[in-house]
């Protein structure tokens, strides 16, 4: 009878041990890693210099005095340097009438640039891609972009591909969370995630200034990276998914017609940007923050805010005065260790940074991207981590924050572990000139040659020839 127990006993221990192996192996092929990526950097005869922005806004038809001058201060206050990047149509002069073929042409250049450099680099063929997902916000043709990158890249018969539209600026961690989901259930997949904008068709040439502000704003960019939940590549990948939130505020109507595609009182099509913008933002922001802290912060850093913020319930309005207790505030930095901010326009960079208690270190990289290329839409957060990898920051072990914005009204959310020390090699920051950033002081060229117009009576201002 002894026998018989101890027999049954071991048949029961070893069953548990399989069941436990069998799911720590599940656990292990659900993983989400990014193995590399690659950031698209236009050739030189498309930066967009002072005196062409001058220009390109000069010859602007329907513009009055008005919104000359508005334009002009928009561009002076937007954080933004005059090495950023435009489409070819705006050189052409055909930013008032651009054809279809024109933003098939921008998609395909980033397409070129970005999937043949990162495939050669990494060593993945087109025909090891099991997943292709793809995110240009606003562009939708047909065959539909994916389908142009399997036909161009001659992508397997049986691979899944996805064609996301108007998901706006946060849509490159929209295609992240569809790929963390399928390798939730399919076990060692290689995926593709091409993120970008088409800035071409979506030239705005009326005069409502809720709606040239995109002109001054948004820069051509891209990125394609390559992501595996295959431990055998576990050592290659250079960070690793820890938790991803996505807060999203499309039942409010405040927040969903904050930020949106519509026409003008003309019928001229582009993209509104309303007064409840930063406050839709604050909300979609602060939501998503409680979600995620508990995912990314320690316990004790919880804890202490949890208590505070009960003693600061307790305490009476004089009771807080009297002891000058101030509104406790939560510390993301006890941990994260870096933080790719979205790079939406200066005054989105230090809200968030004001929001976050974060230092001018902490929020340098997503100055420098703005500065350098602009807001380029969904693809701006890789160019802030390319800025740390550039620098030599990420270290084995750190955790990276992400947080983008976007049309709906959207704020998502991640936590990357990093795998291995990165080193920056072959990163579009490398040809930038690394050892520049950040200059010793930070000149506005747009400040220098038309900062005047802030202080300029519209009554008595000329357009300079």
């Amino acid at each position: 009878m002894v026998f018989l127990l101890t027999i049954l006993s071991l048949i029961l221990l070893l069953y548990i041990l399989y069941i436990l192996l069998m799911f720590l192996n599940k656990r292990r092929h659900q993983n989400c890693y990014l193995l590399d990526y690659q950031l698209y950097k236009p050739s030189d005869d498309r930066k967009l210099s002072t005196e062409f922005c001058g220009e390109v806004i000069k010859r602007a038809k329907n513009l009055g005095l008005n919104e000359y001058k508005f334009l002009l201060k928009a561009i002076v206050s937007s954080g933004i340097g005059e090495e950023t990047y435009a489409p070819k149509m705006v050189f052409e002069g055909r930013e008032e009438n651009p054809n279809h073929q024109d933003a098939i042409e921008e998609m395909e250049e980033m397409f070129d640039y970005t999937i043949g450099r990162l495939l050669r680099r990494s060593g993945v063929s087109p025909s090891d891609i099991d997943v292709l997902v793809v995110n240009i916000s606003m562009l939708a043709c047909v065959p539909s972009l994916s389908s142009r990158i399997v036909n161009r890249y001659k992508l397997r018969e049986d691979v899944i591909t996805y064609n996301l539209c108007g998901m706006g600026c946060s849509a490159s961690l929209v295609s992240l969370n569809l790929v963390e989901s399928i390798f939730k259930s399919k076990k060692n997949k290689l995926a593709m995630v091409v993120t970008s904008e088409s800035l071409t068709p979506n030239w705005y040439i009326g005069n409502d200034k809720s709606m040239i502000l995109s002109n001054c704003l948004f820069r051509t960019g891209g990125c394609a990276m390559i992501l595996t939940n295959k431990p055998s590549l576990a050592h290659k990948c250079m960070l690793k998914l820890k938790c991803l939130v996505r807060t999203h505020h499309g039942a409010k109507e405040e927040s969903y017609g904050c930020c949106i595609q519509t026409e003008d009182s003309e019928g001229r099509v582009g993209f509104h940007l309303g007064k409840s913008l930063p406050k839709a933002a604050t909300r979609a922001f602060v939501d998503n923050l409680k979600q995620v802290a508990p995912k990314i912060l320690p316990i004790r850093e919880l804890l202490r805010f949890g208590i505070l913020s009960v003693t600061l319930k307790l305490l009476h309005n004089w009771q807080r005065k009297a002891v000058g207790f101030a509104r406790p505030v939560i510390n993301f930095k006890a941990g994260v260790d870096h933080f790719c901010l979205h790079t939406g326009g200066k005054a989105v960079i230090d809200a968030v940074a004001h929001s976050l208690g974060l230092s001018d270190h902490d929020v340098e990289p997503a100055r420098m991207t703005l500065h350098r290329f602009g807001n380029t839409s969904a693809s701006s957060l890789w160019y802030v981590l390319g800025y740390m990898e550039a620098k030599k920051r990420l270290k084995k072990g750190d955790k990276l924050f992400m947080i983008s914005f976007g049309a709906g009204f959207k704020c998502n959310s991640c936590l990357w572990e990093v795998v291995r020390d990165l080193e920056g090699v072959e990163n579009v920051w490398k040809e930038c000139n690394i050892e520049d950033y950040p200059p010793k002081t930070l000149i506005n060229p747009f400040l220098e040659k038309y900062g005047w117009i802030q202080d300029e009576d519209i009554n008595t201002f000329k357009i300079p020839e």
